[in-house]
């Protein structure tokens, strides 16, 4: 690779760095100075561009400083510019006066611009879905395909969904806050699922981790606002006790390891003791609480047998009852199949496929492969895993339904 190669290498990927880290918080901290969701969008995309152009020759000491004053500094000549409307001139005068590293507080409430546009975009005049996945795309800066395959939806759906929904806020004249009282436990729930998916889009293999771990801190914000909140410290604990786990899930050569095959000892131990004190004491009736235990069923077990699949069982059965979800329906087989046999678990899996909602769910293949093998049908089992690993989205997923299919394919054929 030549020199000039390997500094625009070099480049690319600090800034891709600074985005992940900084790139929320841009965004987050512009729509509140300036009320303008659009311009602070478009003014930290600016700062990435200029990123790009200029470190080549070196990147700054503070980089998401760096990016914070480029944005700021580009909202404030848009704002100069558009100064004969008088609307604007308050908003001038205040980002004119405010710090580039500034973080503002205001009293007793949480003072993150995070998470102020989270109970922004979780307000109730916008649609259950559309408080989501604006919020995934805004201040996480998820991609909308990426949003799009959550929702089991097409980008350009979500695209036109993400559209109305900024509409939605500018014509209604939402407020940028963390409310208060009533107001905070009605958004509460929206802001839970939003965390939620959060973490899971920094969690999956191709994720960037930066996103879970924004997801755990916004998680302890909340938890600190609402300390009385059970399903708070139960979606905190979930965190936790999944993210215990991040170390233990790609081998030596950056392969992906699968939880039956994972190296325990590599499990985060304080994490885990974090999230299990956490969950002490929470009711065991919420989603998230559902959830966190059987995560910890995981954490507690010292091998792969130990597992308490009955109980998982169990729980997936209480979540199946309380938010059905295609997802769930999967898990849900795979328990079963652990628990009570894997022609139980089959069995489920072929009533829940009846219904045609998981036919475009990528997972659904491999939950089939993973069962036929526990049934010890290895052959069809290795047909099967090949099929998952042509419809995965991720190359280390593919590579490891692979391996599991040349697996299978070596049992069927115990004699060569």
């Amino acid at each position: 690779m030549s020199s000039s190669a390997y500094r625009g290498a070099a480049t690319a990927s600090a800034v891709a760095a600074a985005a992940a880290e900084s790139y929320p918080r841009i965004v987050a901290t512009l729509i509140r100075l300036t009320g303008d969701w659009t311009l602070a969008e478009d003014c930290a995309q600016d700062a990435l561009a200029q990123a790009v152009q200029r470190w080549g020759d070196g990147v700054p000491d503070n980089p998401g400083g760096w990016l914070m004053t480029v944005a700021r500094n580009r909202a404030l000549d848009v704002l100069r510019r558009a100064a004969v409307e008088r609307r604007k001139l308050h908003d001038l005068a205040v980002l004119a006066r405010t710090e580039p590293e500034a973080d503002p507080a205001d009293g007793g409430e949480v003072v993150d611009d995070r998470l102020r546009l989270i109970f922004t975009c979780c307000h109730p005049a916008l649609p259950p879905e559309a408080r989501v996945a604006l919020t995934l795309r805004t201040i996480c800066g998820v991609p909308t395909a990426d949003i799009a395959r959550a929702f089991l939806s097409t980008e350009s759906a979500m695209t036109r969904r993400l559209t109305r929904a900024k509409t939605k806020i500018a014509q209604a004249g939402i407020p940028y806050r963390v409310p208060e009282g009533a107001a905070l436990a009605e958004r509460l729930p929206g802001v839970l699922a939003v965390l939620y998916l959060l973490f899971t889009h920094g969690y999956n293999p191709d994720g960037e981790p930066a996103f879970a771990q924004e997801a755990i801190r916004l998680a302890r914000l909340l938890a600190q606002l609402m300390p009385d909140q059970p399903e708070v410290r139960a979606l905190l604990a979930l965190f936790l006790l999944q993210h215990s786990r991040r170390a233990a899930r790609r081998d030596g050569q950056g392969r992906l390891v699968t939880l039956d095959r994972q190296d325990r000892s590599r499990w985060d131990r304080p994490a885990i003791v974090e999230g299990l004190a956490l969950l002490e004491g929470v009711p065991g009736d919420g989603p998230y609480a559902v959830q966190a235990r059987i995560a910890a069923c995981h954490a507690a077990a010292p091998t792969p047998a130990a597992t308490d699949w009955t109980r998982i069982a169990g729980c997936y059965d209480e979540l199946m009852r309380r938010e059905p979800s295609p997802v769930i329906e999967l898990n849900r087989a795979v328990a079963h199949g652990h628990a009570h046999g894997p022609a139980a678990g089959l069995a489920l899996l072929a009533r829940a496929r009846a219904g045609g909602a998981l036919d475009d769910y990528p997972h659904t293949i491999a939950v089939e492969a993973h069962l036929t093998a526990r049934n010890g049908d290895h052959g069809r089992a290795a047909e099967l895993f090949q099929r998952a690993a042509a419809a995965a989205h991720s190359e280390p997923e593919r590579q490891a339904l692979l391996e599991r299919a040349e697996d299978e394919l070596r049992d069927s054929r115990p004699g060569l």
